[in-house]
């Protein structure tokens, strides 16, 4: 990896992540740990970090493997208890962790919706409730919330996880405006498919990828006959 340390440099920061153990959660890892931050690698499954520590371990960094399900309430404040008497206070704090089963919303079981909702939506809310205080303490922090291109779009078959990540954006919002005067940054990411294992398991199937790719070119030709082609392209740059 890029010594990304030459561009920025996180030496001596703390960084969660959680769903540390699989996709984008292992990339997120290793790309903070190589810009110097130590590294608290949350996932229900502590066996599936050690591909986590062995790329931290590779940038020179510390890898704390916390083994918790986000689906319980009680585990935020569990793991951060973890941090504060292991590392101290952490000031970066990358909700990845995320879920869906895709069906259509007559055939979503409650169960499944709340589910899905307390991990993409609840889990990230209690992990920076609980990490909060000590980056006002420490004087500031950054919350990076992975959130989705399907929190803008109606996607078919995933109501609940279209809801959760509508709501991330939303919760991102009002993270930024009560914490900003703490010095403490709140963004969302929004990317859309990432070939990770969920990626593959919920696109994978058939030619359902490959069908959602053709809708692309129409749904551009549509939008072009809806708008001219000037509100897709930057205005001039005023003169003088």
């Amino acid at each position: 990896m890029t010594n990304l340390s030459n561009r920025f440099s996180l030496a001596g920061k703390v960084a969660v992540v959680t769903g540390a153990s699989r996709g984008l959660g292992v990339t997120i890892c290793e790309t903070l740990s190589a810009a110097g931050a130590d590294i608290v690698a949350v996932a229900r499954d502590e066996a599936l970090l050690d591909e986590t520590r062995s790329l931290v371990a590779a940038q020179g960094r510390n890898c704390l493997a916390v083994a918790a399900d986000l689906l319980d309430a009680a585990a935020a404040e569990d793991v951060v208890a973890r941090i504060r008497s292991e590392l101290g206070e952490a000031t970066i704090l990358v909700n990845n962790a995320g879920m869906s089963i895709p069906k259509s919303l007559t055939e979503q079981s409650v169960e499944e919706w709340d589910s899905i909702l307390n991990l993409n939506l609840r889990a990230p809310w209690l992990m920076a409730r609980a990490l909060v205080p000590g980056m006002i303490a420490s004087g500031g922090g950054k919350i990076i919330n992975i959130s989705s291109m399907a929190s803008t779009v109606a996607l078919t078959e995933h109501g609940p996880y279209v809801a959760s990540k509508a709501g991330l954006n939303g919760l991102t919002k009002v993270m930024t405006a009560e914490w900003a005067p703490h010095n403490i940054q709140a963004n969302a990411v929004c990317p859309t498919v990432v070939w990770t294992p969920m990626g593959e398991r919920v696109w994978g199937v058939g030619d359902k990828l490959q069908r959602f790719l053709e809708k692309f070119p129409q749904v551009v030709s549509l939008l072009l006959r809806k708008w001219p082609i000037w509100c897709f392209t930057s205005p001039p740059l005023p003169r003088g």
